[in-house]
């Protein structure tokens, strides 16, 4: 079968089969169809359907042809021959969509390499060679979703499956933060970090990427705050367990020994990315992923951006919307972007004058939105004052969890060495500091290769 033909058949099912039609014009587009007279009869069968929410007949389409200004009496006739030649045929519907697909996605990849030509060439006014990669990952990703929703009684066996199956997560290297999420932080979920300027919203999700790094997870992390450099210091005064202090005066011959040590214990990667503050959002971070997929092969397994409240909108562009609207949907992006790539993603906000004094933070101190926790899987808040810090410790209070009840160990207290950006498990008496409301758990959770059964803590 030619391209042609194919073609025809497209076009022909596109009359007679409604379902065909619903299932295959989202992806279906004008510049798909190489002859004038099929991409014009292309073009009034999507604004048909469109517009009265069912398929076309013959005739209608070819008043609406005759009806336009924009084509002479050539083409009227060649799109008018064109309708009539098509004819209704029982093909198999899979098959059909199948072959839709492919043909979808080879000219989606067709065009896509003629732009690239075009932009290359400076033919093209409106873009750079950097939107290349982007543009190719766009025809590349053409695909149907075969998914039409889940049937409660036709797929009570898969629902039954889903409930024994067990969850992927990533565990933390902290043990109360793994018992208040069940074993770790599962993909396709956005998890946030309340803290006041200072106490250690950076220093947590740096000590993070350092501990998923070395369990062998590639690992992005996005900055809007401080310069990559500087996040990357971080970082290693957290691997190499030294101070920023004495990375500055370290040899270089001691550095690279500890760097090659790390190198050969993981298998992940850490990529950090900066963008100037409140420069970027979804957009250019899902394009950041689709070209470092390109150019390097890295698909991140674990995603921290630092921090929420200085990300843009891909939607709104600031001005007149108010901060809650704004902020809200900063953090719906942000989670979409999650459940896109199928990820986790780490970020963080500030808490409002009152909750920065204050050593018992609650949701309501949420800078700028509440509609953020609203958004949020996973929310806790970074609490210090004097006494914690001259122990070298920070309160942690769980604000939102789906993952667990956040009433069972709803405060404890871990270690924090700022020194070497490193967080840490301390003695079960430095509980004492928030009280008794600490619940000992099992502690055998999974590593990031194995799973967590949902079930695990049922007994028959």
């Amino acid at each position: 079968m030619n391209n042609e033909r194919i073609e025809t058949t497209i076009l022909s099912n596109l009359f007679y089969n409604e379902g065909f039609t619903r299932k295959t014009l989202p992806f279906l587009k004008p510049l798909y169809f190489n002859k004038r007279d099929e991409r014009l009869l292309f073009e009034e069968i999507e604004k048909f359907v469109l517009q009265y929410k069912n398929v076309p007949t013959k005739e209608s389409i070819t008043i609406e042809i005759n009806n336009r200004k924009d084509i002479n009496e050539e083409e009227y006739q060649g799109v008018k021959t064109l309708i009539n030649s098509l004819a209704h045929e029982d093909t198999d519907l899979q098959w059909l969509l199948d072959t839709t697909e492919k043909f979808c996605k080879d000219r989606a990849v067709h065009n896509a390499v003629l732009d690239g030509i075009k932009i290359l060439d400076g033919k093209d006014k409106e873009r750079q060679s950097e939107a290349i990669p982007s543009i190719l990952a766009d025809a590349l990703a053409v695909s149907f979703d075969n998914h039409i929703g889940h049937d409660y009684i036709a797929d009570a066996q898969s629902r039954f499956d889903w409930y024994h199956t067990k969850e992927k997560k990533y565990p933390f290297d902290l043990s109360y933060f793994n018992r208040i999420t069940k074993g770790g932080i599962p993909s396709k979920t956005l998890n946030i970090a309340l803290a006041g300027t200072g106490v250690g919203k950076s220093l947590f999700m740096c000590h993070c990427a350092s501990s998923f790094l070395t369990q062998g997870l590639n690992v992005l992390y996005i900055t809007l705050e401080m310069a990559e450099e500087r996040i990357a210091e971080r970082i290693d005064a957290n691997l190499l367990d030294v101070s920023m202090d004495d990375l500055h005066d370290m040899p270089k011959d001691l550095y690279d020994s500890k760097l090659n040590k790390i190198e050969g214990k993981t298998k992940g990667k850490l990529i950090i990315k900066e963008y100037p503050t409140a420069s970027a959002h979804s957009g250019h971070f899902r394009a950041l992923l689709n070209e470092l997929s390109l150019k390097k092969s890295f698909k991140p397994q674990v995603i921290f951006i630092d921090y929420l409240n200085i990300c843009g909108s891909s939607r709104f562009k600031g001005g007149n919307i108010s901060s809650y609207f704004y902020i809200k949907a900063i953090a719906e992006e942000l989670r979409g972007l999650a459940v896109e790539f199928d990820v986790p993603i780490f970020s963080a906000t500030q808490t409002t004058r009152t909750g920065f004094v204050s050593t018992d933070i609650g949701l309501e101190d949420t800078s700028e939105s509440f509609g953020l926790p609203a958004t949020a899987d996973f929310m806790f808040a970074l609490m210090s004052n004097e006494e914690l810090e001259q122990l070298g410790q920070m309160k942690v209070k769980q604000l939102k969890n789906r993952y667990n009840d956040p009433g069972i160990n709803r405060s404890f207290i871990i270690g924090v060495d700022k020194a070497k950006m490193r967080l840490y498990d301390t003695e079960n008496s430095a509980q004492n500091i928030v009280g008794s409301n600490q619940t000992k758990e099992k502690e055998n959770y999974p590593s990031p290769e194995e799973s967590y059964d949902k079930f695990s803590d049922f007994k028959l």
